[in-house]
């Protein structure tokens, strides 16, 4: 038994097989060209290889046996006769052609291979730009993530050397206020090593599946309004207006830790891509039997041919060789995991997450909207 063509063709290499029942539909290498290629081997040439298929298309029988086949059956098999037919294809029995007729299907046959080949070769093409594509958005991981730690790393170094050239003053030079101020920023730095560690943390939780949720009731309003507090300073800063419609959104069942994580992420994205002086939307309400919220933006869109890619890991719009160290400035900093995660952990919860961009313009700023869509769910489901 073989699941598949190639394995078929490893075994037969290894055995002697007195008969092969070769099916017609398989993966890779359909049951014609995997016969073709079987004759090829030098103790094959006379083992009879039977055609035993449920495809009955016109042409199907004359195929077979141009390709090579001793004789052709159909399924379901007649258990009656079907021990004999085997015995008589054992024996020596063959089912020929008229030279007329396998003359025509050999060139069929040799067509239908060359499209076979075709097609396998455009496969490779597209899985070979796939692999590319991954490997380049993995190597641009490394140099972010590099960057991200790189960048706090060297704060914490050099305020630490500020802190113990402070120190070794004398006592009376020694000033509290700017040494909490250096602890400060040292703390600060620390912070952010953590949080990109974290989210790496995340996304291979994500990637293995291994995501816990601790479920119990959340109010959706109340971690809209904890997100709002976290960009206060930055919408400041940058002259950024964060509207928070009122919330209409009814108590929903899951991990409410996690799922401010998404509202975060889908905020610190807005505020990335949208320039200085524009308008960001978070607005939630009822939909169906789940819970809808959506993040809407006045930025620089997205590229319609990209939009399906910005959930993948390690997936970053423009190029990492211009990447800022400020993670609050126009097309600020961060690694390209911020997506990945929130589609994780909405995926993780059964729900849905997409974007809505009528493509990327600089100028006219088309902007984006991330929706994301939760199911109610009850306490028995949390239990």
């Amino acid at each position: 038994m073989a699941s598949d063509g190639l394995e078929g063709v490893n075994i037969a290499r290894e055995t002697q097989p007195n008969l092969i029942l070769m099916d017609i539909n398989l993966p890779y290498l359909d049951g014609r060209a995997l016969t073709t290629r079987l004759r090829s081997l030098p103790h094959l040439t006379e083992t009879p290889i039977v055609a035993l298929t449920a495809d009955i298309s016109d042409g199907s029988r004359e195929l077979a046996l141009a390709a090579g086949c001793a004789g052709f059956l159909n399924k379901p098999v007649d258990v009656d006769k079907f021990p004999y037919q085997i015995e008589s294809f054992l024996k020596g029995n063959v089912q020929q052609l008229d030279d007329k007729d396998k003359s025509i299907h050999l060139q069929r046959h040799a067509e239908n291979m060359v499209k076979q080949l075709e097609s396998k070769v455009l496969e490779l093409e597209r899985a070979n730009q796939l692999l590319y594509r991954l490997d380049r958005m993995k190597s641009d991981f490394i140099v972010l993530a590099s960057h991200e730690l790189y960048t706090p790393l060297t704060l914490v170094s050099g305020y630490s050397n500020l802190m113990d050239e402070h120190l070794k003053q004398d006592d009376e030079k020694v000033s509290l206020p700017q040494t909490r101020e250096i602890a400060g920023l040292m703390s600060t730095s620390v912070l952010r090593m953590q949080g990109v560690v974290q989210e790496i943390m995340n996304v291979a939780r994500i990637a293995a599946g291994r995501l816990e949720l601790s479920i119990g009731p959340v109010q959706l309003g109340l971690l809209v309004d904890s997100v709002f507090q976290a960009f206060e300073d930055t919408l400041v800063q940058r002259n950024l207006s964060l509207q928070v419609n009122e919330v209409q959104a009814p108590l929903l069942f899951g991990d409410g830790s996690h799922i401010k994580t998404v509202i975060y992420n889908l905020v610190e994205n807005a505020v990335k891509y949208t320039p200085d002086g524009g308008e960001i939307v978070v607005k939630a309400y009822s939909s169906g039997s789940g819970v809808e919220f959506a993040v809407q933006d006045t930025g620089i869109g997205i590229p319609l041919e990209e939009q399906k890619q910005i959930f993948n890991q390690f997936y970053t719009l423009g190029n990492v060789d211009n990447h800022s160290s400020s993670k609050s400035a126009f097309e600020g900093g961060g690694m390209g995991l911020g997506l990945t995660i929130a589609s994780g952990i909405v995926e993780a919860h059964n729900g849905r997450i997409w974007v809505e961009s009528r493509g990327e313009d600089r100028d006219s700023l088309p902007g984006s909207t991330f929706f994301v869509w939760l199911p109610i769910g009850s306490a028995k489901d949390a239990e």
